[in-house]
């Protein structure tokens, strides 16, 4: 088996550089034995050879829109050919030309580094960076060997020397995400590689675990071949199965929180979703183990707010449970005091459990979309709370000095309350009157109009332009949340896969009791065993697809296309035109415009040839006169 914690980590430099991207994905802490594919001083010598290069090719501020448009009269195809030499150049023995694309990104980093610590130059820096990345984008797009372009150019690991030691190994697919290189993302090649690693059509070699191959079996059309639980490895397949669970999680809730039990009983659905939260904390806290503060994120967060509530429910319940109905009088029954404490607790956290379910919509593009523009419009949020904290504190401390003039402290709740509504829109200034007028009216009175009038439109204008940013871009967005989803699945630190609430079983049924003592290969077996049978109602559905799918792929494969290809209606009837033969093609040849070179371009050239056909005529015209003026 392999060890996917050890193979599926990055590097403390990165992790320490861009801990804001790497918040959402699941590295490892483990030792990796895993080298490079490359020689890191030899990745880091193609690395350097291209920050050169960016450096010539932009030497100095330009519009962005020259480095962006399409065909980009500064990236060049003679800059790309001459960017795809920098794994090839005199006095190198071998071609190291499958880590240009690595390398990009890590320039890319470079000069996004470059720009924070350079802040007169940040502008050009960072449309190096750009450069950088869209070149990346160009690389892969036009790489035709599907197989080269996945396995070696993005899925091969590659490191950097970075103090004279090498960093954990990489590859571009993960790279990418943990920069948030959407235009790379955005690509078409980068996709296919998602996609096929999303359905589990590449998987990782498994006698060598630096390597990814296609799935042995994606044309057997035997069932049985694909009745295995370590197809449970597959993103797609994990996701479905973590919705299944969510939507069951929520139906337990539902059913808990609409069957009240008076006398504080544990019945078998309250049972379930305790359960189920257990299995959730534990998965919770075994991934923050793993991978430290940096899996801390906006979802983890929230999702642990949740279990923590679910959690002081449970607590409020066992402690009703351990008092009697007949102890004290119904009156002050401290059982049902405590049972319905507890059931508050469970009814409060109702619009958190609705919530949790957008984190498992994602691969749908509109709540993909949207889940991006409330994350960056959260990050926004902080610029305006920072601000917000220190408003809050100098006018809470004239307040509060202003009531303890008198050497009483007796408003500290009303002003406190007072200043919260004037936060949520709804400020009570008749109520002022009273407290150390006019001086206490007056500094209410500059309180909202900083709250209400500079700060809220503040944080107004901060998620209009987030908003704005990323619906701009949406497509991209869409896709870099779909490939961070697909890492995060493939970078899993866990070998044998058990999905919240089934960690249980792996924790108390097979690590605690065989895991210590038994020898590799049983214990491994151990596991594929008790898999399949957690996992067998699933696993009897994706055989079947995958059987539907080894059909298609060999069909495909018989005529010579792609394994995901798929005949549309404009492609049914294709192969009957005769574009040639009828006159059409020429016809279209004559008429398309040239979309390519810029209009104005082509004037210019067009008059550049007619100046040069008017002085060969006039070369011409005197030689004829000169001609007869010597006969003359």
């Amino acid at each position: 088996m392999v060890n996917w914690s050890k193979l599926f980590s990055i590097s403390g430099q990165d992790r320490r550089r861009f801990h804001d991207e790497l918040q959402a994905l699941l590295p490892s802490h483990r030792e990796t034995a895993i080298p490079s594919a490359i020689p890191a001083k030899e990745v880091t010598h193609v690395a350097l050879r291209l920050k050169y290069q960016m450096e010539e090719v932009v030497p100095c501020e330009l519009p962005e829109e020259r480095i962006t448009q399409p065909h980009s009269n500064v990236l060049t195809p003679k800059v790309m050919e001459t960017a795809k030499a920098a794994g090839k150049v005199a006095g190198m023995d071998k071609d190291y030309g499958a880590c240009v694309v690595y390398c990009l990104l890590v320039c890319k980093q470079w000069f996004k580094r470059q720009a924070k610590l350079e802040l007169w130059d940040s502008d050009l820096h960072d449309l190096r960076a750009t450069a950088c990345e869209r070149l990346a984008k160009f690389i892969i797009e036009e790489e035709e060997d599907m197989t080269y372009l996945m396995q070696d150019v993005l899925l091969k690991r590659y490191s950097i020397l970075v103090d004279d030691e090498e960093t954990k190994p990489s590859n571009a697919i993960e790279k990418a995400v943990d920069i948030h290189a959407v235009v790379v993302i955005g690509s078409s090649g980068y996709q296919k590689c998602i996609n096929y690693l999303w359905r589990g059509w590449l998987v990782q070699d498994e006698e060598d675990p630096s390597r990814f191959i296609d799935y042995k079996d994606k044309t057997s059309t035997r069932y049985l071949d694909h009745f295995d639980p370590d197809r449970m490895r597959v993103p797609q397949y994990q996701n479905v199965l973590q919705v299944v669970v969510s939507l069951i999680f929520l139906g337990l809730y539902t059913g808990a929180i609409n069957t009240i039990n008076p006398g504080g009983e544990l019945d078998v659905v309250e049972g379930l979703l305790y359960i189920f939260t257990l299995g959730f904390i534990c998965d919770e806290l075994g991934k923050f183990y793993k991978v430290g503060r940096y899996y801390l994120g906006f979802w983890n967060i929230f999702n642990s707010t949740l279990y923590t509530m679910l959690a002081v429910s449970f607590i409020f319940r066992c402690i009703a449970l351990s008092y009697t109905e007949h102890e004290h009088p119904a009156k002050d029954d401290p059982r049902k005091h405590f049972n319905k404490i507890s059931y508050d607790w469970l009814a409060f956290s109702a619009p958190m459990f609705w919530m949790r379910m957008l984190l498992y919509l994602d691969t749908f593009r509109f709540f993909g979309a949207m889940l991006v523009v409330l994350k960056v419009m959260m990050q926004e949020s902080l610029i305006f709370f920072a601000l917000l904290i220190v408003v809050l504190i100098g006018f809470l401390q004239g307040f509060i000095g202003m009531d303890q003039a008198d050497l009483k402290l007796e408003s500290v709740s009303f002003i406190m309350q007072q200043m919260l509504n004037a936060i949520m829109g709804d400020p009570s200034f008749d109520v002022w009157d009273d407290f150390e007028s006019p001086f206490g009216l007056i500094l209410y009175y500059i309180y909202n109009f900083i709250i209400i009038v500079i700060l809220l439109n503040v944080l107004i204008a901060l998620y209009n332009s987030a908003y704005e940013d990323i619906t701009a871009n949406a497509i991209d967005e869409y896709l870099a949340l779909f490939s961070q989803k697909t890492i995060q699945f493939v970078r899993a630190p866990d070998e044998n896969v058990f999905i919240a609430p089934f960690n249980l079983v792996e924790i108390f049924l097979l690590v605690l009791p065989f895991e210590w003592w038994m020898p590799e290969h049983m214990y491994e077996r151990l596991n594929d065993i008790v898999m399949g049978i957690i996992y067998s109602p699933l696993l009897v559905i994706t055989a079947y697809l995958e059987v539907r799918t080894a059909h298609k792929v060999k069909f495909n494969r018989n005529r010579n296309e792609t394994d995901e290809d798929t005949i549309e209606e404009w492609e049914q009837l294709a192969d009957e035109m005769d574009f040639e033969g009828t006159g059409w093609q020429k016809k279209v040849e004559d008429t398309k415009p040239n979309v390519v070179v810029d209009g104005h371009l082509m004037e210019l050239q067009a008059l550049r040839k007619e100046m040069k056909e008017l002085m060969e005529m006039v070369g011409r015209m005197q030689q004829q006169q000169g001609a007869i003026m010597d006969g003359k």
